[in-house]
């Protein structure tokens, strides 16, 4: 008989749900001895104190309770990670419990699905976050971010109004705002590079650089070409592409055609044929002027055959002189001004905008100011030994008033005029992709012509006269694959113009391959 260890006394009570047993006199709990262990697996019996699926004493914490805290767990994580706000983790909790039915998950899959919906979230509220960053947060590839965003979207029926196109100026905006680098500059220096980035970047979107291309490569371009032109230095596109999570060098070529564009758009300036790629940095802030004058001008005219703008020279000449001037003395500038011109008709032909003609006469009168005053024609040889125009000069050449400064609707962009309309890349890269095919049709039907007619045939070598020694040299074609394939499905009858696109493979497929079944 047991004796309990406390007060000697054998009277004993047992507990109805441990089962031990305490003793009636003092109420000490003794010790335990009636432990049966489990045997035969999970399925086994149940000791005791050992219960399937509980966790500690008085818990029933089951696995599914413990996914689900896990889960939302890992959602306010990834959403810190993002700095995004609390409403924010509720709306993307919400959003996976309907997604998955309340189950959420674990594991890699999950994690991607977290920044599928943060994305979404993001963007249903107008607010940019590029897929880069996001997969960059997660640790996962952008092809498969962007394949579990379309399985969202495609789950949630969202649709245009609810799911809107993505923003590149308020992502310019947001990389502007939160870049460290930028932080220590003034409140007025950052918001001229804010308007001077929003024009530029729906500049490019009037020239077709961002159509059917990644945004952030662009906004790098710009971000490095309005700091250039700013002053503020150590911005590099290396760097900026490393905090953004962008390609350094699809960065490159963005800000090469964005170059590109602005050479062309300086061709209407009387030194425009000066500016190429490598000093159009220099020229940059008058074509920039000049782009912004335009942009908030109203045509004077209809457009003419050579693709000019009917001008009248008294506001030119109201502009210069001031736009309070009588009306008789502009009339009699303007007389002065064709004067000095050796043929008016001449002039109303140029291709000259209302705003370089006032700046050339501005010129024009500061010279005379300047002969006047010195007596000859130093001062004008003074101008004239300087070749380019420097826009370091002139500290106020952004007026930023213009209304691209500001967003705007893709329609409203496409019906500004800012001294430049081209075709887009895609389109010019076509033509020269179906020029080159023709081409290459035209010789390989020389090739099949000389081998099924040798004695008609000529030779395929192109000669070249050497004109200094008088010598012959040949030049010497060499064939690759793509001559080849051209060679055989001319063989097989398919016509030039299905060649000209460019789809081999499906040409092969219908004609060459599936040419013998019935």
């Amino acid at each position: 008989m047991p004796i309990c260890v406390s007060c000697n006394s054998n009277s004993f009570t047992s507990d109805d749900v441990s089962g031990r047993l305490y003793c009636s006199n003092c109420g000490h709990l003794q010790d335990f001895d009636n432990f049966v262990d489990v045997y035969g697996g999970v399925s086994g019996p149940t000791g005791t104190f050992i219960r399937l699926g509980t966790s500690g004493q008085g818990t029933d914490y089951h696995y599914r309770e413990t996914k689900i805290y896990e889960a939302k767990n890992l959602i306010d994580d990834v959403t810190l990670r993002l700095n995004l706000s609390p409403s924010r983790a509720d709306e993307i909790k919400a959003m996976i419990a309907k997604i998955t039915e309340g189950e959420f998950g674990q594991g890699n899959w999950f994690n991607v699905l977290i920044g599928a919906c943060a994305y979404v979230a993001m963007r249903r509220d107008s607010k940019s976050m590029p897929i880069a960053e996001v997969a960059s947060t997660i640790g996962c590839d952008d092809y498969e971010l962007g394949r579990m965003i379309m399985r969202v979207v495609d789950f949630l029926e969202l649709k245009k109004p609810d799911f809107p196109e993505f923003d590149i100026v308020r992502l310019y905006e947001r990389t502007l705002q939160n870049w460290r680098r930028f932080g220590s500059l003034g409140g007025s220096v950052r918001e001229r590079m804010k308007k001077q980035g929003i024009f530029l970047i729906q500049c490019a979107i009037k020239w077709f650089l961002t159509t059917g291309r990644r945004p952030l490569p662009m906004v790098v371009a710009i971000l490095v070409l309005v700091a250039e032109l700013n002053g503020v230095g150590g911005v590099s596109i290396q760097d900026c592409a490393r905090e953004v999570n962008a390609v350094v060098n699809t960065c490159r070529l963005r800000y090469r055609e964005l170059l590109e564009a602005l050479v062309k758009a300086a061709q209407v300036l009387p030194w425009g044929k000066d500016v190429t790629v490598k000093n159009v940095l220099r020229h940059a802030p008058t074509v920039i002027q000049y782009m912004e004058k335009k942009s908030m001008s109203e045509p004077r005219g209809k457009k003419d055959s050579e693709g000019g703008v009917g001008i009248d020279l008294r506001d030119v000449v109201s502009e210069c002189l001031g736009r309070n001037c009588d009306a008789d003395e502009a009339a009699a500038e303007v007389e002065k001004l064709k004067k000095v011109s050796d043929d008016s008709q001449r002039m109303d032909k140029m291709k000259l905008s209302h705003e370089c003609l006032a700046m050339v006469y501005s010129k024009f009168l500061d010279e005379m100011e300047s002969f006047k005053s010195s007596g000859g024609f130093g001062a004008v040889h003074e101008r004239e030994e300087r070749q380019y125009f420097d826009p370091h000069d002139c500290t106020e050449w952004w007026n930023g008033k213009s209304q691209l400064s500001k967003k705007l609707l893709l329609k409203n962009i496409l019906e500004k005029d800012v001294g430049l309309d081209p075709m887009p890349p895609s389109y010019v890269k076509g033509l020269k992709a179906r020029k080159r095919r023709r081409e290459r049709i035209n010789a390989a039907k020389q090739r099949i012509h000389k081998i099924m007619h040798p004695s008609n045939a000529h030779s395929d070598a192109c000669i070249s006269e050497d004109v200094q020694t008088g010598r012959k040299r040949k030049r010497r074609h060499t064939l690759d694959w793509e001559d080849l394939i051209i060679e055989t499905l001319l063989l097989h009858q398919v016509k030039e113009e299905e060649i000209e696109k460019g789809w081999y493979n499906s040409l092969l497929d219908l004609h060459v391959f599936n040419s013998g079944l019935v």
